[in-house]
């Protein structure tokens, strides 16, 4: 009895051991891959906004929005939006944003699809550069000046470009203006947050429109495709502007809805099951149970 209870706890004591070992190569395994072949190259950056905000925080752009009349007749208006041209609103300046969030010119913008990617930036050509990387967002678009003749260009919040120098030099650093920077694209790890879906102010029952919010991995989304509690039909969606992604069927849609995404790089798939619940109101949040990493 005592030599089969011996061998039971010396197995045991084998398996703790090998699920630790595994454990720690996976979170090795993880945190190398952000590291493992990054792919340098060379841009423009400047900065925008307050030296120490968000950039586009303090920024509005107009865009067209659905609404529905008093005899419940769909039409277009025009909104004021906040936080640049991805839609992103005040998360921009939120964690895990925390104002290291950058406008990008056309070459690397491509109409909105790169919103939400991430970026390692460096300087080190000017002195009061520390050399170290610092990680950015895309959450803004940068149409004109040196944005449209760089063959790519950063526009980074005060925040972003003052991270990139020395020690008590960040003021310093931004009065230099414009550098030139190393930038390799990297996945987004937003340390176990789930992905969430902002309601467009315009939706209704016959009209869905979502902020799609904290994706990791690539950031950025090729497709997303919407589904009823009622069917087994996936209906795709199109990207109306920036990180806002819209569904209009022509019929009334019946929640739970829920969301598939389609990362733009890897063609990887995540589904937030019946994430938009019954009785969802516009301008809400709803954050799912589940992210790519």
């Amino acid at each position: 009895m005592a030599a089969s209870l011996g061998s039971v706890l010396s197995k045991l004591v084998t398996y703790i051991i090998v699920v630790f070992f595994m454990s720690k190569i996976c979170e090795s395994s993880k945190h190398n891959s952000s590291r493992k072949a990054l792919h340098w190259s060379s841009a423009g950056a400047t900065w925008y906004g307050s030296p120490n905000g968000a950039g586009s925080d303090g920024t509005y752009i107009y865009r067209s929005k659905w609404g529905v009349n008093e005899l419940n007749i769909l039409y277009k208006m025009a909104e004021l939006v906040a936080g640049g041209a991805c839609g992103y609103g005040n998360l921009v300046s939120e964690a895990p944003f925390a104002s290291m969030v950058t406008g990008i010119g056309p070459s690397l913008y491509k109409s909105g699809k790169e919103c939400g990617a991430c970026y390692m930036i460096k300087c080190r050509k000017h002195p009061l550069c520390s050399r170290k990387m610092v990680r950015v967002v895309i959450t803004d678009f940068c149409p004109g000046g040196a944005c449209l003749s760089d063959a790519a260009h950063f526009d980074l919040s005060g925040t972003a470009f003052g991270a990139m120098a020395v020690p008590s030099q960040q003021d310093k650093l931004r009065d230099a203006g414009m550098l030139q920077i190393r930038y390799a694209r990297v996945p987004c790890d937003y340390s176990g947050k789930k992905v969430a879906f902002k309601v467009d102010a315009g939706s209704n029952p016959n009209y869905m429109a979502v902020v799609v919010e904290y994706e990791e991995g690539d950031g950025d989304l090729g497709r997303v495709d919407l589904q009823q509690a009622s069917s087994s039909e996936w209906l795709e969606m199109k990207q109306s502007w920036g990180a806002v992604w819209k569904l209009d069927p022509g019929f009334e849609l019946h929640p739970p809805l829920s969301i598939r995404l389609i990362s733009q790089h890897s063609l990887q798939t995540l589904v937030a099951k019946n994430v938009i619940p019954i009785g969802w109101r516009a301008g809400a949040t709803y954050t799912s149970l589940v992210n790519y990493l």
